[in-house]
């Protein structure tokens, strides 16, 4: 336990207390107390809390494997709803497949390094670089991590959970899934300082590159809300990597204050983008469409103004979480020279803003204004909270950015 791993398990358990109050609210009248639900998340974040917190592969894999099978039950919970069925078992096969090969990357380093520890694979760098069997086992453990982050080309079955999994539950595994993973690979990276090593800056380019390009092409195409911020995330986790890659020539404290702060702001949004449909949704029709948005401003223009706020700060909008975040990642890749990813991220970026403004004019059109849903007071109180939070970070980002550099000074 240090500040790092005692910050992120914070940013979850917070996301934790978010997806309840969502959980509340959607499922409120459709059959059931629905108890067990609440035990599988705690289950989830108990996962996720052992992942942030693992300097070791042994404890990596348990917490790994504690939060995937939590999520199984949980993608597929809406047992009546073919999608959501099918959903689950998709990522069940998926996910399977990724922790296969990060046990076998993990086996490889093990045989070559001697120890499972992170920190014990600095024994094994040398002049001529890494062994071919470090550099295969750590080839693997970068492939099943990237079907934990869905990058590209690994990236094939985010849009189906997605779409198919309760709104709830996909807020919970763009946020906490995902977050944990990218913590412990924070640490890995930290602690195995293998940022020099040219074989991880090949791989980690071709990553970036290929899933901001891919996750905002694709998003671009999309008619279903929970779709297009599949294909969004996808972008967005292309993003998180070039401090990685900045890290090289910039030091690690980069990567850590890069990283966590964009993590915040990437929490807050997607929790608020997907809430609103959870909110939305009440005890009928998931509000999935886009078009299921169309007049909302002139409906309820609370919930619209909300919902925006979310979108704004997924596109790096001043003034709120999201630019802060993304000017962190732009000015780290900037210092470094990385320029072909600089100019990337300035493409996606406004191909971003383009599809997620298209979901506002949605939200504007008065043609064919839609009755909605009755809100729940919980998952409205938090949502609010979430999108001053927003703007706050956005205005004032200081007291955060200082509490990240001061735990980056200590955790390198």
């Amino acid at each position: 336990m240090d500040d790092f791993s005692l910050f992120f398990i914070g940013l979850i358990l917070g996301s934790g207390v978010v997806v309840t109050f969502l959980f509340k609210g959607y499922f409120y009248g459709r059959g059931g107390q629905n108890e067990e639900l609440y035990l599988l998340l705690t289950t989830a974040l108990l996962g996720a809390v052992v992942l942030v917190s693992s300097r070791h592969f042994a404890a990596l894999f348990l917490g790994l494997e504690t939060l995937s099978v939590s999520l199984f039950a949980m993608i597929a919970y809406s047992t009546r709803d073919g999608w959501s069925l099918e959903a689950g078992i998709k990522y069940l096969i998926l996910s399977a497949v990724a922790s296969a090969f990060i046990l076998f990357g993990s086996a490889l380093v093990y045989a070559d390094v001697g120890s499972l520890v992170f920190s014990d694979m600095l024994q094994v760098a040398d002049a001529t670089g890494w062994s071919l069997l470090v550099t295969i086992g750590f080839s693997m453990l970068m492939i099943g991590f990237s079907f934990k982050l869905s990058l590209v080309p690994f990236h094939m079955w985010t849009s189906d959970v997605y779409q198919g999994a309760p709104a709830p539950v996909t807020a919970f595994v763009a946020t906490v899934s995902k977050g944990a993973v990218l913590a412990l690979l924070v640490r890995y990276f930290v602690n195995a300082d293998v940022f020099h090593n040219y074989p991880v800056q090949v791989i980690l380019s071709l990553l970036a590159g290929a899933s901001i390009i891919a996750g905002n092409l694709l998003a671009l195409k999309q008619t279903d809300f929970k779709r297009l911020l599949a294909y969004s995330s996808i972008a967005h986790m292309g993003y998180l990597l070039i401090p990685f890659l900045a890290s090289v020539s910039l030091g690690k404290e980069v990567v850590i204050e890069s990283v966590t702060f964009y993590m915040v702001a990437y929490f807050i949004t997607t929790l608020g983008a997907f809430g609103m449909v959870s909110l939305m949704t009440g005890t009928g029709k998931e509000m999935s469409s886009i078009d299921d948005y169309r007049g909302l401003f002139w409906k309820k223009p609370l919930s619209a103004t909300l919902l925006t706020a979310m979108l704004l700060s997924l596109a790096g909008i001043p003034l709120t979480a999201g630019f802060i975040g993304k000017f962190y990642v732009f000015a780290a890749g900037v210092e470094a020279s990385l320029w072909p990813l600089v100019i990337i991220v300035v493409i996606g970026s406004g191909i971003g803003l383009f599809y997620y403004l298209r979901v506002v004019v949605a939200m504007l059109d008065k043609s064919q204004p839609i009755e909605y849903q009755e809100e729940s007071a919980g998952a409205w109180l938090a949502l609010t909270g979430l999108a001053i939070l927003l703007v706050v970070l956005g205005v004032y980002p200081s007291p955060l950015s200082d509490l990240i550099a001061d735990l980056a000074r200590v955790f390198v």
